[in-house]
């Protein structure tokens, strides 16, 4: 059984100012709007309805804490990019995440997911590139990869790894489907060294796209 079922809800909050103590550590997930986050949480802690999942991209408003165990959460941090939402609020929830990302002093590992169809897009570049500079490993996960055909999969994961070197940081490139859970063991394994865990249910150690 994964260690990630163990993932309860711990407490939302608007901003930094109203989380819990900064310490332990946290693993953040950040995206667009219409990235999968949600699905993409649901699908690692296999919890239907851990991570609230909309039809409307842009839902997630708050900063979303979920604790695996003492000292030890996984961060659902506002959707930025697409919301169909008033000016005023996207600046609010934009001003939000980017304040936990440059002051949280628990943030031990990024992930960032995108589209396979449509990676690496500014907003995605720019976070991508604050966090190398703060010495914060990322994960690139590339979702929704059950929409394209294995050999175009494989295409968009070697075009998107050669991208990432151009950042001169820890960022690991990786495929991802919370349809089909392509990808989840991948993604537990670089979770599980962010957080300092034991190895496990990863004996293969292997990328699930061999190239």
């Amino acid at each position: 059984m994964s260690y990630y079922t163990k993932a309860k809800f711990f407490t939302s909050a608007p901003d930094i100012r109203h989380l819990k103590n900064d310490t332990g550590i946290e693993v953040a997930f950040a995206g667009r709007s219409n990235a999968g986050k949600s699905s993409a949480l649901n699908t690692l802690t296999r919890q239907r309805n851990l991570a609230r999942t909309s039809k409307t991209p842009g839902r997630t408003q708050l900063i979303n804490v979920f604790e695996l165990e003492e000292d030890l959460r996984l961060v659902d941090l506002p959707g930025y990019g697409f919301a169909k939402v008033p000016v005023a609020m996207k600046k609010k929830w934009q001003a939000s995440l980017g304040e936990y990302l440059q002051k949280r002093k628990s943030l031990k590992g990024l992930v960032v997911l995108m589209d396979i169809r449509h990676p690496f897009k500014d907003l995605d570049q720019d976070l991508i590139h604050w966090a190398v500079a703060s010495n914060i490993p990322v994960l690139a996960l590339l979702t929704k990869a059950d929409k394209l055909k294995s050999g175009k999969r494989k295409a968009q994961l070697l075009m998107a790894r050669e991208a990432a070197m151009a950042f001169m940081g820890d960022v690991t490139v990786q495929t991802f489907s919370s349809l089909n859970k392509h990808g989840l063991p991948e993604l537990e394994h670089i979770l599980n060294t962010w957080f300092g865990l034991d190895k496990k249910d990863n004996e293969d150690g292997t990328d699930s796209e061999a190239l």
